[in-house]
């Protein structure tokens, strides 16, 4: 499933449960797959938001993407491994 899947399937799954009449067990039903739906478009929102983060823009104005551990953020190794290849 892709993240408009998700928020598209959720969006129908709100609207069914709007309605009057929806037996307890199909609401049930309903909610746990909302939930779901919504843990994994939250965990793709979070991904994503991390990938913009690292969005930094050169002197030049051109945008690049530096994986995480440039930032130093990468563990223990991740800024060693950083310092040394700019030494070789």
């Amino acid at each position: 499933m892709t993240f408009d899947e998700d928020v598209a399937r959720l969006e129908a799954i709100a609207a069914e449960l709007g309605r009057d009449g929806v037996a307890l067990d199909r609401a049930l039903e309903l909610f746990e797959e909302g939930v779901a739906r919504l843990r994994r478009a939250s965990a793709e929102l979070v991904r994503v938001e991390a990938q913009v983060a690292l969005l930094v823009e050169q002197a030049e104005g051109v945008f690049t993407l530096r994986p995480m551990r440039d930032r130093g953020e990468g563990g223990a190794d991740g800024g060693a491994r950083s310092g040394r290849g700019s030494r070789t």
